[in-house]
C-alpha cells in the first residue's frame, strides 16, 4: 500500500462484484485469508436472503463467486461475521434467527440456528477467542451466546438497556468487552462481573458527554484497541479513546472518552466506519460516497486529530451500507450498496 503520508492518493476501483438481486447490507473478510499466500475471501449478505462467498484468484488477482448460501434464512440477511479461526461464518437475519455455517468442501453446511430474538436480528459478532457470539435486534435486546463443544451454542445472557432498535454489536479486539449502538442515539459498553458472571452495562456514551445526537449505526476499533470510531445519522464520525493498558493489567474498567468529531464530510447518514490495520478510517454513507481519514501527525494540539486522506464521491449508484478493510497485506477495501453490488478498492497514487 502507498504511504498514507501522501496527499495525492485516491481510491481506485479494482473490481465490481455482481450477483446479488437486492441491496447488499453487510461484508466480512475471512480473517485467515489475504495473507501468507492464502487467497482473500469475502462474504456479502443481502436483502435477497442469500450470502455470497467471493474468493480472489491467485492467477488472475480478480475475485470470483465461490459459493452462495441460500437456504435457512427466509428474510433479509443483515449481517455476517467470520469466527477468528476463519472456520465458521455467522449470519444474522430479519427472520429473527442467526445461523452458524461451516465450509465443507466448496459448500457451506448449517451447524446451528440460534433462536430467541422476537424480530429482526441486525448484527452478529464473535469475540477475539471465538468462544462467545453476540447478536442484537430490533427487539432492543442483545444476546450473548457461548460456543460449546459439538457445535452447540448456549445463551448465557440477555442484555436489556437500550430503549430502541439495536443497530450493531462489536466485541473489543482483545478484551471480552462488548459494545453496542442503537436508534436511541447511544453506545453502550458491556462487561462481565467477575464475581457473579453476570453481564452488565458499565458505560453509556450519549449526547450529554459529546456523543451522537441521532441513531448510531456503526462501531470499529483501531488495531491496538485503545481507540474506537463511531458513525451516525447526525452525519458525524466520532473518535473515542480508552486506557486499554489499564484493562489488560487487571486494574479494572477504563472508561471511554470523546477525543474528536469529524463532521462536514458526508451530507447524509454515515452507515459504516471501519479502521484498517494501518490506521486509515473508512466511512460509507447514504450520499453514495466513501471517505478516508488518517491521524494528523503534524498536530501540535491537545489530542489526536484526523484529516481527510481521500474521497470518492460516487463510489456506488446508491447508499453505501458497509465498508470493510481486508488484511494489512492485501490493502483492499470492500464496499456494499443498495445498488446490489460489492466493490473492491485499493488506495493508490492519483492519476
Amino acid at each position: 500500500m502507498a504511504s498514507v503520508s501522501e496527499d495525492n492518493l485516491e481510491l481506485q476501483e479494482i473490481q465490481k462484484l455482481e450477483g446479488h438481486t437486492d441491496r447488499v447490507w453487510g461484508l466480512a473478510w475471512n480473517p485467515t485469508s489475504g495473507a501468507d499466500g492464502v487467497p482473500a475471501v469475502l462474504a456479502s449478505c443481502s436483502g435477497d436472503k442469500t450470502v455470497k462467498i467471493w474468493q480472489k484468484s491467485p492467477s488472475t488477482s480478480s475475485f470470483h463467486l465461490k459459493a452462495t448460501i441460500e437456504e435457512t434464512h427466509t428474510r433479509t440477511v443483515r449481517s455476517c461475521s467470520w469466527s477468528p479461526s476463519g472456520k465458521l461464518l455467522a449470519t444474522a437475519s430479519f427472520d429473527a434467527t442467526t445461523a452458524i455455517w461451516e465450509q465443507v468442501g466448496d459448500d457451506f453446511e448449517c451447524l446451528a440456528t440460534l433462536e430467541g430474538h422476537e424480530n429482526e436480528v441486525k448484527s452478529v459478532s464473535w469475540n477475539a477467542s471465538g468462544s462467545l457470539l453476540a447478536t442484537c435486534s430490533r427487539d432492543k435486546s442483545i444476546w450473548i451466546w457461548e460456543a460449546l463443544p459439538g457445535n452447540e451454542f448456549d445463551c448465557v445472557s440477555v442484555l436489556q438497556g437500550h430503549t430502541q432498535d439495536v443497530k450493531m454489536v462489536l466485541w473489543h479486539p482483545s478484551e471480552d468487552i462488548l459494545f453496542s449502538c442503537s436508534y436511541d442515539n447511544t453506545i453502550k459498553v458491556w462487561a462481565e462481573d467477575g464475581d457473579s458472571d453476570d453481564w452488565h452495562c458499565v458505560q453509556t456514551l450519549k449526547e450529554a458527554n459529546n456523543g451522537h445526537s441521532s441513531t448510531v449505526w456503526s462501531i470499529s476499533f483501531n488495531a491496538t484497541g485503545d481507540k474506537m470510531v463511531t458513525s451516525s445519522d447526525d452525519l458525524s464520525i466520532k473518535v473515542w479513546g480508552a486506557d486499554i493498558v489499564r484493562v489488560q493489567s487487571g486494574e479494572g474498567y477504563a472508561p471511554w472518552k470523546h477525543l474528536c468529531t469529524l463532521s462536514g464530510y458526508h451530507d447524509r447518514t454515515v452507515f459504516s466506519v471501519h479502521w484498517s490495520r494501518e490506521g486509515i478510517i473508512s466511512s460509507g454513507a447514504a450520499d453514495d460516497a466513501i471517505r478516508l481519514f488518517v491521524e494528523n501527525q503534524d498536530d501540535l494540539g491537545d489530542g489526536p486529530m484526523y484529516r481527510l486522506l481521500s474521497k470518492k464521491e460516487k463510489a456506488h449508484e446508491q447508499d453505501v451500507n458497509c465498508v470493510q478493510w481486508g488484511s494489512k497485506e492485501s490493502g483492499l477495501l470492500a464496499s456494499s450498496s443498495d445498488d446490489c453490488s460489492v466493490k473492491i478498492w485499493k488506495l493508490g497514487p492519483r492519476h
